[in-house]
């Protein structure tokens, strides 16, 4: 029997793909490190293109006996190499399981950045109650303002493209809902789709004015059942956004 092999995690708190295969490595029984990758005084990517190689400067990354994996969807294949039991891609429907993986991690996930930065755009002092703390007095704000300008900077977000988003999400939240009814996700078990997908749903969870566009659907519960504990208590009130950029439900 070969012995387990040494896994280390790197990772930013925020994160909500580094959550995805966090939670997935818990579900296989897999003992990690966790490396914090956060550094106020500076980006990680520097850090992480040290380990992972040029151009994978982003979260997560991780380390199997010292090979580098670099990114959610390639951990998770990695994940389910080193311990098949219980599956991330169950065998009776594996090719769809991955297919809406791929459209998590592809269409869906960047938008739990955008909007989440979007609206912190606009109540930066919040940025404290993200943290797991309470609202920034006006020095905090100062620094909170100039923390998510270079965010945007990094990101490359506009307004235009915010608005965007945010006119696109109820048609992404349709298919999250038909991935449920057609049993790709929100089984008794989570796979891969469900901890690509939900995870990035839990980042909506915590926005204020997204709660219209998923109260009393499937897709609105999903990030809390597989993700109950991230970002527990941190809620952007909803008015973050300008008047009419949120679509009312269809």
């Amino acid at each position: 029997m070969s012995p387990a092999p040494e896994l280390k995690l790197h990772h930013v708190p925020p994160s909500h793909p580094s959550r995805a295969v966090e939670a997935a490595l818990v579900i296989k029984g897999l003992d990690f490190e966790l490396v914090d990758m956060s550094d106020p005084s500076a980006p990680h990517t520097e850090a992480m293109e040290a380990i992972f190689g040029e151009g994978n400067g982003t979260v997560p990354g991780l380390t199997v006996d010292g090979e580098p994996v670099h990114g959610s969807r390639p951990i998770m294949a990695r994940i389910e190499e080193l311990a098949p039991d219980p599956p991330l891609f169950p065998a009776d429907r594996a090719d769809e399981v991955r297919e809406a993986e791929r459209w998590g991690d592809d269409e869906l996930q960047q938008l739990g950045r955008d909007l989440a930065w979007g609206a912190l755009h606009f109540r930066p002092e919040q940025l404290g109650v993200v943290a797991g703390g309470e609202p920034l007095d006006p020095a905090g704000t100062d620094f909170a303002i100039r923390y998510v300008r270079a965010t945007w900077r990094y990101h490359g977000l506009t307004a235009v493209r915010i608005a965007e988003d945010l006119e696109g999400l109820p048609e992404k939240l349709d298919h999250v809902d038909a991935l449920i009814a057609d049993g790709v996700i929100g089984g008794e078990t989570p796979n891969a789709a469900d901890l690509q997908i939900g995870s990035t749903l839990r980042i909506f969870d915590t926005i204020g004015d997204l709660a219209p566009l998923l109260a009393d659907r499937p897709a609105g519960d999903l990030g809390e059942r597989w993700f109950p504990e991230y970002m527990r208590g941190a809620v952007l009130p909803a008015g973050a956004f300008p008047a009419g950029w949120v679509p009312e439900r269809s």
